[in-house]
């Protein structure tokens, strides 16, 4: 569209719009979610400012952690009511979701290995 633009040029152009850009040196960006935290490791990481909005690009390797939605008191819940382990309850919990009912029944209907 406009050819080959020297660098610097095309920064003087932003800079008419009212365009401004850097770079932010960080070490790892976090986005924190409801069921799981998005860790970007070694970001690259442009921060463009336009009309007082800031807009940010992030590059960089992608890791997923996914959040556990039950408590320690929903585990031993479960397993009191399905008389079975931590380790058991936990599983069961991670595998409905946090649903605690839905939980009990996978262990009772022998979905879920003691």
């Amino acid at each position: 569209m406009f050819g080959k633009i020297n660098p610097r040029d095309l920064k003087r152009f932003m800079k008419q719009f009212g365009i401004n850009f850097k770079e932010i040196n960080a070490k790892e960006v976090i986005i924190v979610m409801d069921d799981k935290d998005i860790i970007i490791k070694n970001p690259n990481i442009i921060q463009t400012t336009f009309q007082g909005q800031k807009l940010y690009q992030i590059y960089g390797e992608e890791e997923i952690r996914a959040k556990e939605t039950y408590s320690e008191e929903d585990i031993r819940f479960v397993a009191e009511q399905t008389n079975t382990s931590i380790e058991v309850a936990k599983k069961a919990l991670k595998e409905a979701k946090g649903d605690i009912a839905k939980a009990i029944l996978l262990i009772q209907e022998g979905k879920i290995k003691q």
